[in-house]
């Protein structure tokens, strides 16, 4: 009996080691979308010359979303200003509502970049199960916060996030 809890004991600290590895955090994986024009793009060349982005999964069909979106349109201007953030915009409408996506992004002035993730392989690659769903990565490509869902508010905590890996 003593073995057996030794060994689990030692299988586990194995484990928790292993989800401690120091290899600096998790990455955005690589993941092919398209562009509004329907051009295929890699989330590798994903990047903001050395600082941070924000990946946003949003859908036409996602209220909280748009709102989100929206709400962040109105100070994304003074954001990049400030610190030189990008937003990429990631609409993981299905191919019965990708059409919607662009006349969306167009008729409210996005400035973001935006893709579509059809079949949601990004989405799932980054563990993403309902929208609005927020990643901000920092200026080396890891992965540094994840919020899930929205409420008014959210927008400032995650600009203060973006200041953070400024300082």
């Amino acid at each position: 009996m003593k073995k057996n809890v030794r060994l689990l004991t030692f299988v586990m600290l194995g484990v928790f080691a292993l989800s401690f590895r120091g290899d600096g955090g998790k990455t955005v994986p690589k993941v092919d979308l398209k562009n509004l024009k329907g051009k295929t793009i890699s989330t590798t060349t994903f990047s903001n010359d050395g600082k941070p982005y924000i990946i946003n999964f949003w859908a036409t069909w996602c209220s909280p979303c748009k709102r989100e979106l929206n709400t962040i349109h109105d100070e994304y201007e003074d954001w990049v200003e400030e610190t030189g953030v990008k937003i990429i915009a990631v609409s993981i409408d299905d191919s019965r509502n990708a059409h919607k996506v662009k006349p969306y992004v167009d008729s409210k002035g996005w400035e973001y970049e935006c893709y579509i993730d059809e079949n949601r392989d990004f989405a799932r690659a980054m563990s993403v199960n309902n929208p609005p769903h927020t990643v901000l990565v920092d200026g080396k490509g890891k992965i540094v916060y994840e919020h899930n869902g929205y409420s008014p508010g959210d927008e400032e905590e995650l600009y203060e996030k973006v200041k953070e890996l400024l300082k």
